[in-house]
């Protein structure tokens, strides 16, 4: 490009400089919200001398500044908290405007394609710069977060292990004295009515407080894993809720595979089952005039079984599908929100998983687990 061409594209910019940005201020999206929309219009400025700069003097002085105004502008739309894409849309529309007031010119062609290609250069190494930074910054906060929220989570979970050992220990003490003194009462009583119930429900409420063990990570003692089979522990949880079935008038379908033998400690297992199952009825008699519940197992092609347990009530909101797991999450007005949380310690405890998939017409339960044999060849 000549010295005068040169010199008459630079005239026409500043000439047209007030009709550019008038322009461009005019397309621009601006959100009502951004505490930046003020400065939006002069950093449009500070981005016009840049590319005048630009086509006088060339040099690592110039891409200096480039970076500098693109990090400045990059911190003020992270600490606005608007869409990057508005100032993605905002950058290229100003680099359209500058090309079509060259295009205006009577400048030939092939002339402009130099300073075409030094323009759309100076744009897509500030918008390069800009989008970095502000990806960069936009991680170290989701990082800062996400660490806050790991140590928050961490925090709760000991605070929880510690009220929960405490109250185990101070608990469990009167409870064995009086179940100990409801057998002597038996032995000596045996035709005393209501025994039996008062000792059955006390066996029942031993038996929930040994899972609050399971949030304190610590191990009954003398608790030994045994072999058992899947099959006939699914048809005992189902008899155990026979009453809760019929009188929801819930249909139990079960498609389950040859006998399958787990090895583990089959009463937490069998709680497993309780909770998801009775948490299933409890959401269909609410919600379904034909309730469901499909039992059905498979193998999976790394040789474990895998048990799902799906029921046709209402799909599960998707912003609670992914903590559904932690602790204190809950849909249920007066529920602890402890339930499906020691479900999947039980099942991680036994070298499984637990997932949950909810749609608008099924929401599944899979229960993934190694088999005794698979669990010996490991041992």
């Amino acid at each position: 490009m000549t010295i005068e061409t040169n010199k008459a594209i630079l005239e026409l910019l500043l000439t047209e400089k007030e009709n550019l940005l008038s322009e461009w201020n005019k397309k621009i999206l601006i959100n009502k919200d951004d505490p930046f929309k003020d400065k939006i219009k002069d950093n449009g400025t500070a981005m016009f001398q840049l590319i005048i700069q630009f086509l006088i003097k060339e040099g690592d002085e110039l891409e200096e500044y480039i970076q500098k105004l693109a990090y400045s502008v990059a911190e003020q739309r992270v600490k606005a908290e608007i869409n990057i894409g508005d100032f993605v849309y905002n950058v290229n529309l100003g680099r359209t405007i500058f090309l079509e007031i060259l295009n205006r010119s009577e400048i030939h062609f092939h002339e402009l394609q130099s300073l075409y290609e030094k323009i759309s250069y100076c744009f897509d190494k500030f918008l390069y710069h800009a989008v970095s930074r502000y990806t960069d910054a936009k991680d170290q906060i989701i990082k800062e977060k996400t660490q806050f929220i790991d140590s928050t989570h961490k925090d709760r979970l000991t605070l929880l292990g510690q009220m929960t050992s405490s109250f185990i220990h101070e608990f469990r003490n009167p409870l064995t004295s009086v179940q100990g003194f409801i057998q002597l009462l038996k032995s000596e009583n045996p035709t005393m009515k209501y025994l039996d119930i008062i000792s059955n429900e006390l066996e029942q409420l031993n038996f929930r407080i040994s899972q609050f063990l399971l949030l304190s990570k610590k191990e009954l003692i003398g608790k030994e894993k045994i072999t058992f089979s899947l099959n006939e522990l699914i048809d005992e949880v189902l008899i155990f809720l026979y009453p809760s079935i019929l009188d929801g008038k819930v249909k139990i379908l079960q498609d389950m595979n040859e006998d399958i033998y787990l090895n583990g400690y089959a009463d937490e297992i069998r709680q497993v089952f309780i909770n998801i199952i009775f948490n299933a009825i409890d959401v269909l008699t609410q919600y379904r005039s034909d309730p469901v519940i499909h039992i059905k197992s498979k193998w999976t092609p790394e040789g474990h079984i895998k048990l799902d347990i799906a029921n046709n009530g209402p799909r599960i909101p998707e912003h609670l599908v992914s903590s559904i797991f932690e602790p204190f999450v809950t849909t249920k007005t007066l529920g602890t929100g402890l339930g499906l949380f020691v479900c999947r310690e039980i099942i991680e405890k036994h070298q499984g998983t637990l997932t949950c998939d909810t749609e608008s017409d099924w929401t599944v339960f899979s229960i993934t687990l190694p088999t005794e044999k698979q669990t010996k060849v490991k041992g």
